[in-house]
């Protein structure tokens, strides 16, 4: 896997003008973020327990538009020693929902030089449809190798048998694609799954740890080499949770114990002062955490050339 060689030719022309991926060294542990495009979703769902003019406030102050907004997808490739790890597989392809600008992983890791057949683990931080959809595009089971081991918490499995729905806030259609889709995965990718009850070291230095709350099974990804830390929080931080930590998420289970893992989570990063990368936050979603009063401050990393 090559992450850092990905200059163009001086005649040609790059596919795409905007970066899609970041690559950087958590010691001596490659990582890359990968954008699997955007989510276009109504705004309520950042915070829908939150007094609508102060969310609208929010909104004004961070330049956001008022009722739509696009949410940034990222997923993340580690190279520990002889393995090669994809946490979390993008939206894939759902007509239904009218998410063209999402589901863009599987070229994006083409034209980063990741061919499928070398992934040798996956580690899935939920089953949400934009974490496993990029799995169920046609063809790309073929691709993969067949020892691939697909690394889940127990919790999120049991989950989807029978997912409770009832506090979430999301937009009409999400719920029932949401449940096929996660039933879908589970019944082809079934024999795969390697299960864990609270943490797994999937590699040298990636350990999986579930957390909870988001649905029960969600877990983050932390990677550790050389005195270097970054944990993939997957969706249990979004660019709204550091100045309010305490606002619910419309794709939440169990938005109260969501709250918690967030505040939690956030004041153990601020306190190692190791790096963030979180699936929803703008790309490439590098950052470190800062305590400010009762909530906290995102620090972006210095792009490094």
């Amino acid at each position: 896997m090559n992450l850092h060689n990905t200059s163009y030719p001086a005649t040609s022309k790059p596919e795409e003008l905007v970066p899609s991926r970041y690559a950087l060294k958590v010691g001596e542990i490659d990582v890359l973020v990968v954008s699997d495009g955007v989510l276009p979703l109504p705004t309520t769902m950042l915070a829908h327990n939150a007094d609508p003019a102060v969310r609208a406030t929010w909104l004004h102050d961070m330049f956001l538009p008022q009722d739509a907004f696009d949410w940034a997808l990222n997923v993340v490739v580690v190279r520990s020693g002889d393995k090669t790890i994809l946490i979390d597989a993008g939206l894939g392809s759902d007509p239904d929902l009218h998410l063209p600008r999402a589901g863009q992983l599987i070229k994006r890791l083409e034209a980063a030089g990741i061919d499928l057949s070398s992934v040798t683990d996956l580690v899935l931080t939920h089953l949400h449809m934009d974490h496993i959809g990029g799995l169920l595009v046609d063809g790309v089971k073929e691709r993969l190798r067949k020892d691939l081991r697909i690394h889940v918490a127990a919790a999120e499995v049991k989950f989807w048998e029978a997912p409770d729905f009832s506090h979430t806030a999301m937009p009409p259609g999400f719920p029932d694609a949401l449940r096929a889709t996660a039933t879908r995965f589970v019944k082809e990718y079934g024999s795969q799954l390697r299960q864990f009850d609270e943490q797994q070291e999937v590699a040298p230095g990636v350990v999986v740890r579930r957390t909870g709350g988001h649905p029960p099974g969600h877990s983050v990804v932390r990677v550790a080499s050389g005195g270097d830390g970054l944990t993939f929080a997957g969706d249990a931080v979004f660019a709204v949770g550091f100045d309010q930590p305490d606002w619910h998420n419309g794709f939440e289970h169990d938005p109260e114990e969501a709250a918690r893992v967030r505040i939690g989570l956030l004041r153990e990063i601020a306190a190692s002062g190791e790096m963030l990368v979180a699936t929803h936050m703008p790309f490439p979603s590098v950052g470190h955490v800062a305590v400010a009063g009762d909530a906290f401050r995102w620090v972006p990393v210095f792009w490094d050339y």
